[in-house]
């Protein structure tokens, strides 16, 4: 079939072909646009799961430091409840401390010997590297115990076992 098409229908077509590709050009910005802020939008989103996941590391960090910084100041507690304790148990005449020295300089003091030893073994000194002091002077042995009993006379604590007099000049 042959179809005539006169000079008013023709521009009628053009027209709705205009049209058409006015509407087409728009459709095509408002999609591109779209595009643009769904892309925009996802980057976004994909920096805020980075940054949530950052947090989230830097926030578990936080929380083990605390609960370690809790548990460290629990043991204080106990410690300070304890010696308390055994400060308001009773006279001190007669009771000793144990100071742990380090080439004969005082480093840290202890309620008990046994104290002194499970301290430092937690802080890696093994207990075969005590030494008993006996004969050899303080500053020669690394690790050393020193008991020291608390004397009401002279208002403070001494040696619980004093060392040996040194010959001077050769006398005895």
């Amino acid at each position: 079939m042959i179809r005539i098409l006169t000079k008013g229908r023709l521009e009628r077509l053009l027209g709705q072909v205009r049209t058409a590709r006015e509407v087409s050009g728009a459709v095509n910005a408002a999609s591109a646009r779209h595009f643009r802020e769904l892309y925009a939008a996802a980057g976004r989103a994909e920096r805020a799961e980075a940054a949530a996941a950052e947090a989230g590391e830097i926030l578990s960090g936080a929380l083990q430091e605390l609960a370690a910084a809790q548990q460290e100041l629990l043991l204080k507690d106990i410690a300070i409840r304890r010696l308390r304790a055994e400060l308001e148990g009773g006279a001190l005449e007669g009771r000793a401390l144990t100071v742990l020295m380090h080439y004969g300089e005082p480093h840290s003091v202890y309620v008990s010997r046994e104290d002194a030893h499970a301290d430092t073994a937690a802080h890696g000194v093994a207990p075969e590297r005590w030494v008993v002091g006996g004969e050899r002077p303080a500053r020669e042995v690394r690790w050393r115990c020193e008991a020291f009993i608390f004397d009401a006379r002279a208002n403070g604590f001494r040696r619980a076992c004093a060392p040996s007099a040194a010959a001077v000049g050769g006398a005895a």
